[in-house]
C-alpha cells in the first residue's frame, strides 16, 4: 500500500489533501458564489447596514472610552459592532476577501463581480456609517470631545511607514477574524472572536478605512478641524493597504492551500453540488 492509499484509509479525500481543507473550500466557494451573485438591491442594503452595524460598535467604543479612559476596554466594546455584523449577516469592506476569491478561482464568479462586490460594499458602508455618525453627533453632544480625539489620532500619523503598517494590520485582522468565525458554529466562540478583534483593532489604534471613516465623519460633523481634503488623502492611503493586508497576509495563502479543490471545480471534476453536500 502506497502513502496516498494509506492517507485515504485514514480519512483523506480523493484529491489527497486534508478533509478540513476540502470543507474550507466547500464553505467558501458556495458562500462566495452567493455573495457575488447578489442582486443590486440586496448588495446595496447589505453594505449599508454593514456601516450601521459597525456604527453600533463605535457607539459602544465611545461610551466605554469616556467612562473608563481605557483604549483596551473601548476596543472590546467595539467588538459588539463586529458581532452585530455577523449576526445580522451584513457586510464590511475587507471582511470577506477569501469568499469571492475562492468562488472566482473555482469558476463560480467573475472578476467584474468581485469589483462590483468590493466597490459597492465600500461605498454603502460609508453611507450607512455617515447616517449613523450623524445620529451619534445629534444625540450625544457630551461625547463630541472623545469622538474628535479618536478621529484626530487616526488622521495624524507619525510617518507614512507607520500608517501603511497599521493599515495592513487592520485589513489582515478583520479578514482573519471573519475567517475564524466561519470555522465555528459556537456562538460563544464567535462572540469572543469579535471581542478580541475589536480589542486589537481599536486598542492598538489600527487604521481601517471603513471603520475609522465613521468616527472621522462624526468628528467632522461635531466641528473637528479635519478638512475633506485631509480625509480624502488619508482614505486614499489606508484603503489600498487594508486590501493588501487582507489579501496578501490572509486570503491568498489560503487560496493557494486549497487550489487543487478549486481547480477541480473549475474543470468540472467536482461539482458545486458536491461541495454543497460537504459544507451542509
Amino acid at each position: 500500500m502506497d502513502q496516498k492509499e494509506q492517507r485515504q484509509r485514514l480519512g483523506r479525500d480523493e484529491f489527497d489533501i486534508e478533509e478540513e481543507l476540502v470543507d474550507e473550500a466547500a464553505t467558501t466557494v458556495v458562500e462566495g458564489s452567493k455573495r457575488l451573485n447578489r442582486k443590486w438591491p440586496e448588495l446595496i442594503v447589505t453594505g449599508f447596514f454593514g456601516g450601521v452595524d459597525v456604527g453600533l460598535g463605535i457607539l459602544a467604543m465611545v461610551l466605554v472610552k469616556q467612562a473608563t479612559g481605557s483604549d483596551i476596554l473601548a476596543g472590546m466594546a467595539f467588538g459588539i459592532g463586529l458581532l452585530a455584523l455577523k449576526l445580522a449577516h451584513s457586510e464590511l469592506f475587507t471582511e470577506e476577501f477569501l469568499l469571492p476569491l475562492n468562488a472566482v478561482f473555482a469558476g463560480q464568479g467573475t472578476w467584474v463581480q468581485v469589483l462590483r462586490l468590493w466597490s459597492v460594499t465600500l461605498v454603502t458602508n460609508l453611507l450607512g456609517g455617515l447616517a449613523f455618525a450623524w445620529l451619534i453627533v445629534l444625540g450625544l453632544p457630551d461625547y463630541h470631545a472623545t469622538i474628535i480625539d479618536y478621529a484626530v489620532s487616526y488622521v495624524d500619523q507619525s510617518s507614512l511607514i507607520v500608517m501603511i503598517a497599521l493599515s495592513m494590520l487592520a485589513g489582515a485582522t478583520i479578514t482573519l477574524s471573519t475567517r475564524m468565525q466561519q470555522g465555528t458554529t459556537n456562538d460563544v466562540v464567535t462572540a469572543l472572536t469579535c471581542l478580541v478583534s475589536g480589542l486589537l483593532v481599536i486598542g492598538l489604534s489600527m487604521l481601517h478605512g471603513a471603520l475609522n471613516a465613521i468616527v472621522i465623519f462624526a468628528a467632522m460633523l461635531a466641528g473637528a478641524d479635519i478638512s475633506i481634503g485631509a480625509f480624502a488623502q488619508w482614505f486614499a492611503i489606508v484603503i489600498p493597504f487594508n486590501m493588501l493586508g487582507g489579501l496578501l497576509v490572509i486570503a491568498l495563502p489560503r487560496v493557494v492551500r486549497t487550489r487543487r479543490i478549486l481547480w477541480a471545480v473549475r474543470k468540472g471534476q467536482l461539482s458545486l453540488e458536491d461541495l454543497q453536500e460537504r459544507s451542509g
